[in-house]
């Protein structure tokens, strides 16, 4: 009877594999797994009770330190900053003392420049001179020089065209370069242009007229009107450019501006420059203008305020 009880009892208990749901494997093959149809996710129920370890992830490179200004607002190109309080109050006191005393003398307004000078740099006296002339009208072009009695204040580099006895007596009187065909080749082959003031004999200007297309568009090419195609001496020419001999011409509006010196200038100095160009302006009045030639005249620094002054 014991041994009868105990063949029941073994029938009905499972063995351990087949409790765990594992098929029986075949001996001498390993195991195979079911593989899941593509594109199918396998049940949940079909899922390996323990998954595999992943591969842990490669580390994270570290990130570059911010910079000390990250947190700073960077200022946008071309954006004044902001003037404090005790600026503000000064330009507009100066601003009202203009107003009150305009339009004033030339010597008054260069005292009134000197006192405004707020930067540490040498500022240009610019003078503005707006005129009474129809600009599309070519005989009311107002053109020409004017050599100012104590010059500009700035190395002038000059260039002559000549040739023959003219190189030596352009070189002489302070010319920087001079020549002929040498100096047109560098200028059309190099496009070399390190000078402000070009001069150029009669002889010469048949063959320095094929440099229009450099020098035209940048204000360089010697023209009669401008005084710079030499018909006299050619060492007074060049003294006088070299001097501080200003070239003025009117623009489409119809106004004419240059530098008349440096602030740091003495006062009568400046005075007597301003006064030379507004006389070459008045002298170099067109036939055919009526009415108001000169307009208006201002005096101002680089950094300064427009001073009108009186006519």
């Amino acid at each position: 009877m014991a041994k009868k009880a105990a063949a029941e009892t073994s029938a009905e208990t499972p063995a351990p594999e087949a409790a765990a749901g594992k098929p029986e494997a075949k001996e001498g093959k390993p195991e195979k797994k079911p593989r899941a149809p593509k594109g199918d996710k396998a049940p949940e129920g079909d899922k390996p009770a323990a998954e595999a370890p992943q591969a842990e992830a490669a580390p994270r490179p570290a990130k570059a330190a911010a910079p000390a200004d990250m947190g700073k607002k960077k200022k946008r190109a071309g954006v004044a900053p902001s003037r404090g309080k005790k600026l503000r109050n000064q330009l507009k006191n100066l601003e009202q003392r203009i107003e009150k005393d305009s339009p004033m003398a030339i010597a008054k307004a260069v005292t009134t420049l000197k006192n405004a000078k707020r930067v540490k740099f040498d500022e240009t006296v610019e003078i503005h001179m707006s005129l009474g002339v129809d600009t599309t009208q070519s005989d009311q072009l107002v053109r020409g020089t004017v050599p100012l009695p104590f010059g500009i204040g700035k190395t002038v580099r000059v260039v002559v065209f000549c040739q023959g006895d003219n190189v030596g007596k352009a070189k002489e009187a302070g010319a920087d370069f001079a020549g002929s065909d040498d100096l047109l080749e560098k200028i059309q082959k190099q496009n070399w242009l390190e000078f402000d003031v070009a001069l150029a004999t009669q002889d010469m200007m048949g063959k320095v007229s094929r440099l229009g297309k450099v020098l035209g568009p940048r204000g360089l090419m010697p023209t009669p009107k401008a005084g710079t195609v030499i018909t006299g001496d050619v060492a007074q020419a060049v003294k006088d450019f070299k001097a501080g001999k200003v070239e003025f011409r009117t623009d489409k509006g119809g106004n004419v501006h240059a530098g008349v010196g440096k602030l740091s200038f003495e006062e009568d100095k400046i005075a007597a420059n301003v006064a030379a160009f507004v006389d070459a302006i008045r002298a170099a009045k067109p036939s055919g203008i009526k009415g108001n030639y000169v307009r208006s005249i201002t005096l101002s620094s680089t950094m300064g305020p427009g001073i009108p002054l009186t006519l």
